[in-house]
């Protein structure tokens, strides 16, 4: 194999799999004759991603760790399989890097890669490291993070820790949100309400909203709404759009984010990382709604940064339904009725926006 291989190693999410994507790009930017290689889990949202990139991949049988006696079997099978997988591949490649993107897959290809003394490069986008990325950091040789604030977990490592952001797509540097509404049928000349739960969706973000559309109906001469649901929740939301008197769009999924979210007027959604930095790159006012349940609630600490911009607010996804709505629908109608205040936040993400991540990163690890 000739030039240098760049083998990537992350997957399950949209949040684990389009930073790896964003360095990739930048990589084969810089360097043309480079070989670039994902390793990413069997979830169907990994495929889906990546058919969209052109970048060859492998689905690894990885699954993540359980001290459940039945799961921790498993755990540890997938995992020796996927070892011997990338392992066999990193060994064929003689000039080769891994960069580990966070989550179960990235643990067994970092560690395959250690064992081979070929370097290690991990992307931490979270404040709050994960417990892939925490023993994976024992591996690195180097660590790239979005926040200050996550540096001082990665302080006992040998690893270098480089502030640089999150690394985000290519295509978040030239929007197209005209060919975007066109593409889905939206009007031109009214102002866009997107509803996302990231790239596997989110139920409770999904009934919240849908409980509200009857009196989002009264904006319906201003707005319109544009709502991915996530593959598993589509055909129930669009049912409950159906009826609905404000002009909508319900998708399962969408891939052009960077020009949909520059399309946006107003999103609500997930305070994932990647999410996060997103908002603030597309200068879009955001009203996060953090997901309750890790017990780190890393993704209140990423809404927290753009709060303190003054570039969104949070409304908390409450173990009662009505709660959840009621907070949720009293955000929404003062920001869709105040078109001043969504231009300062519009104002207040630009000061926050950080678009060269991707690139400072690729320049980084082509130099090992």
């Amino acid at each position: 194999m000739g030039g240098k291989c760049f083998f990537f190693a992350g997957g399950g999410t949209g949040g684990h799999i389009y930073p790896a994507i964003a360095v990739a790009e930048q990589i084969i930017k810089l360097e043309p004759d480079a070989k670039v290689h994902l390793f990413v889990s069997t979830r169907s949202i990994d495929a889906r991603i990546l058919t969209q990139t052109g970048f060859e991949y492998t689905p690894l049988p990885a699954e993540g760790f359980s001290v459940r006696p039945g799961k921790l079997i498993g755990f540890c099978t997938s995992f020796l399989k996927s070892h011997r997988i990338a392992k066999r591949a990193i060994a064929e490649s003689k000039n080769a890097v891994v960069i580990g993107a966070g989550g179960f897959v990235a643990a067994p290809v970092c560690f395959a890669a250690h064992k081979l003394k070929v370097p290690v490069e991990l992307l931490n986008v979270d404040i709050v490291p994960g417990r892939a990325n925490k023993i994976i950091a024992r591996w690195a040789d180097e660590i790239f993070v979005q926040f200050e604030d996550t540096a001082e977990y990665f302080a006992k490592t040998k690893a270098g820790v480089n502030v640089v952001g999150c690394p985000l797509r290519s295509g978040f540097d030239n929007p197209e949100p005209d060919i975007c509404y066109e593409q889905l049928g939206l009007d031109g000349n009214k102002k866009t309400l997107l509803i996302t739960g990231a790239s596997s969706g989110s139920e409770n973000i999904n009934r919240a909203v849908c409980s509200l559309l009857e009196k989002l109906a009264d904006f319906a001469g201003d707005w319109q709404i544009a709502h991915l649901t996530g593959a598993g929740n589509y055909e129930e939301v669009r049912q409950m759009y159906a009826g609905t008197k404000i002009g909508h769009k319900v998708l399962d999924y969408f891939d052009d984010m960077p020009s949909l979210l520059s399309a946006a007027d107003l999103v609500v959604g997930r305070s994932g990382a990647v999410s996060v930095a997103e908002y603030a790159a597309a200068s879009v006012p955001s009203i996060c709604m953090p997901y309750p349940y890790h017990k780190d609630r890393h993704q209140y600490l990423n809404a927290d940064k753009l709060v303190e911009a003054g570039a969104a607010v949070t409304v908390d996804d409450l173990p009662e339904r009505k709660e959840t709505a009621q907070w949720l629908w009293a955000e929404l109608q003062e920001l869709m009725k105040d078109e001043r205040k969504r231009q300062q936040m519009v104002e207040a993400c630009k000061t926050i926006a950080n678009k060269g991540a991707a690139y400072k990163i690729a320049e980084k690890v082509l130099s090992f």
